[in-house]
Parts: structure tokens; C-alpha cells; sequence
């Protein structure tokens, strides 16, 4: 006997949408999954939105809470975010379970990780204080990070993730000069400056690609990690006390690049004491693990952290073009207020390498200093 179709139930009004069309599909697929799942719809609500087209709603049911994604097909490709979330369970990391995918309109139920992220729960406002008997009251949370990436670079295999090769580099770097300094700045750089510009890319780019390769998440830092509900926590491993969220842009490249996003955050900023400490940390966990690294890392610290700088300085670069576009093309500001903070990270490493320093000297000029 067929069964009659499910009326929608409506969403909530505090979930505003501008297409009205999408708005049924939505209720169309959530009819369903709610009856599969025993959601309550009424309790449907605003969970978080990023930087992409990408919303994030939370729903209850009778004992526990989901997490909705609402990725318009048109905009967002959400294909990546079923394959990597795939390999970072096979890594042994804490992931969203897919629980359902509609793949035609954009919807996904997913497992509901936390509700405060690595960033919520950071005490942003203790000092780094590093005597023989105490040590800054983040450190262990940053550990679990490190934890977390090393399981996931450990898992890394050629060929299962796009490479992060030259092109997708430069590509990246060019952000820089098309939105923050065009777009952003309103300056058109001279002969002379693009000639400092290019062979400062060029310099950035060969160190990068120096680096030895393994899976890179792309975006690892405290407001994409999660501070999981304590039941998520029974029988969870090192490398699972943290939950990995926003990670659809992995790519296969330089085992630099994690390290450099985890302390060079775009949303705080640590004294460099602190941001030595961890990644110096990093640095051993990732030797005993038996990471790839470049003969003169292995017994130099200091060779290691010159190439996490130099990769930290390319995704620098490349932030302060996103943020502008963000606020230009997408209507989003607030990603600009955070720009100074990437200009302090550019100067700072600017300053430290003498191959870098004609760049120092012209992103003065463009911030008129």
C-alpha cells in the first residue's frame, strides 16, 4: 500500500531565506529526514554561516542535536566534503558522521560534534607565562591539536587529494595584489613594485614547494576545531579529543602549512614565545612520528621554522586578498576588520629574512606608512 507523501512542517522564522523556491525544497527534504531521524522541527535554529555560501543550522530531537548544512548545489560543491570527511575517519580523527545527503538541492544531516569550538574555549586572555613548574593553561589543548594533525598527516597518500602544486600557490598569492591592493587599496602597482612583488613570489613559492608533502586540511586553526560533548569523548584517542570541522579544501602539500595556519590565526594572536613553544612541539611529535621532513630539519629547529614562516607568509598574502573580496564581492565586512592583524604577520616575517625585506618596504607603501 503506498504511503501518502509528508506535508512539510514550516521552518522556523528565525531561518531567513531570500529564495523562496529553495525554501520549500528545504522543507520538502526536512520533512523527511525529521520523520527518519525524529528531529523536532520546531527547534530548528541558526547554528553558524563562514566565509563561502555555506549555512549551518541545529536541530534537536528527542535526546541529542544534528547539525543541518545548507550548501545551494550552484555555489557550493559539497562532493569534497563527503570524500575528506571519509579519509580523516580512516586517519582516526573525531569528524561529522553524513547521515543524509541530498545531493540534487544542497542538504545534509550530519552529526553535531559541539557547540563551542577550540576558539571558544581558548583563555585568550592568559599571559604566556613558561617558568620550570607552569606552563601556559592553553598549552593542553594546543597539544590535542597537534595530536589530531600529525594522525592526519600520518594518514596522508599520494593522489587522494588535489596536489597544491605552483599553480594553485600563485594562484592563491594573486589574490594579494587583484583584491587587497587593486581592489582593496585602490593602488595599481607600478613597474617597478610588480617587479618586487614577482620575485618575492618567486622566492615563497620554491620554499614552499621544498617542503615535503602530505594531506594539508587547509584552514587549521582553533574556530575550525571542536570542543566535542563529553559523550564523544568516551574511548576517544589523542588524536580524537578535538573535533575537525571546514576541512572540503584539503589538498596534498606542503607539511608546513597546517602548523604555520594552527599559530598564525586570523582571528587572535599569540606572543611569539608561545607560537615558538607549540610548534617546536609539533616539530618532535611530527620526528617521532616519523613525518617526512628535509634532512636539515631533522637536528635545526630553526631551518624547520624558517619554512613554516615563509608558508605562513604565502597564506598571509592570500588572506588578506580573500578578506577583501569577501567585504568587495560578498558583501561580508567583518572578514576586513581582521586585516591588520595579517599585515603585522606579513611585516614581521618581512622583517626577519633579508630576501624579503623589498617586500616589507612595499607593503609599507601601500599601507602609506
Amino acid at each position: 500500500m503506498l504511503q501518502p507523501p509528508i506535508s512539510p512542517a514550516p521552518t522556523p522564522s528565525s531561518i531567513v531565506w531570500a529564495d523562496s523556491t529553495r525554501l520549500t525544497q528545504f522543507d520538502t527534504w526536512l520533512a523527511t529526514v525529521s520523520t527518519t531521524h525524529q528531529l523536532q522541527i520546531a527547534t530548528l535554529r541558526p547554528a553558524s554561516a563562514d566565509a563561502s555560501f555555506r549555512r549551518y543550522f541545529r536541530i534537536d530531537s528527542a535526546n541529542k542535536s544534528f547539525i543541518i548544512m545548507d550548501a545551494p548545489p550552484d555555489k557550493e560543491d559539497s562532493a569534497p566534503f563527503v570524500r575528506i570527511a571519509k579519509l580523516l575517519r580512516l586517519a582516526g580523527l573525531l569528524v561529522p558522521q553524513i547521515l543524509d545527503w541530498q545531493t540534487a538541492d544542497g542538504f545534509m544531516l550530519l552529526s553535531d560534534l559541539g557547540s563551542k569550538t577550540m576558539l571558544d574555549v581558548l583563555d585568550k586572555q592568559a599571559g604566556y607565562e613558561h617558568t620550570s613548574s607552569t606552563v601556559s593553561s592553553n598549552l593542553p589543548l594546543y597539544d590535542q591539536a597537534l595530536d589530531a594533525l600529525v594522525a592526519w598527516q600520518l594518514a596522508s597518500k599520494p593522489n587522494m587529494l588535489p596536489p597544491y602544486d605552483e599553480a594553485l600557490l600563485r594562484r592563491e598569492l594573486q589574490l594579494f595584489p587583484d583584491w587587497y591592493i587593486a581592489k582593496h587599496k585602490g593602488t595599481l602597482l607600478d613597474a617597478r613594485q610588480q617587479a618586487i612583488l614577482d620575485k618575492a613570489y618567486s622566492y615563497i613559492v620554491a620554499n614552499n614547494l621544498a617542503s615535503p608533502s602530505v594531506y594539508v586540511h587547509r584552514d587549521y586553526m582553533p574556530r575550525n576545531l571542536m570542543a566535542p560533548y563529553p559523550e564523544l569523548l568516551k574511548n576517544a584517542t589523542p588524536a580524537q579529543m578535538l573535533g575537525v570541522l571546514d576541512f572540503q579544501d584539503a589538498v596534498y602539500g606542503p607539511i608546513t602549512y597546517d602548523i604555520a595556519s594552527l599559530m598564525r590565526d586570523a582571528f587572535l594572536s599569540w606572543e611569539e614565545d608561545f607560537v615558538l613553544d607549540v610548534t617546536i612541539r609539533y616539530w618532535q611529535k611530527a620526528k617521532a612520528a616519523g613525518l617526512p621532513m628535509l634532512d636539515e630539519w631533522t637536528d635545526d629547529f630553526g631551518t624547520f621554522y624558517k619554512a613554516v614562516e615563509w608558508m605562513g607568509l604565502q597564506r598571509h598574502l592570500k588572506i588578506l586578498g580573500i578578506f577583501a573580496r569577501l567585504t568587495l564581492r560578498d558583501g561580508k565586512p567583518k572578514y576586513l576588520a581582521d586585516t591588520p592583524r595579517f599585515i603585522a604577520y606579513v611585516r614581521a616575517t618581512c622583517n626577519r629574512y633579508i630576501e624579503l625585506k623589498p617586500l616589507l618596504r612595499l607593503v609599507d607603501e601601500i599601507e602609506a606608512k
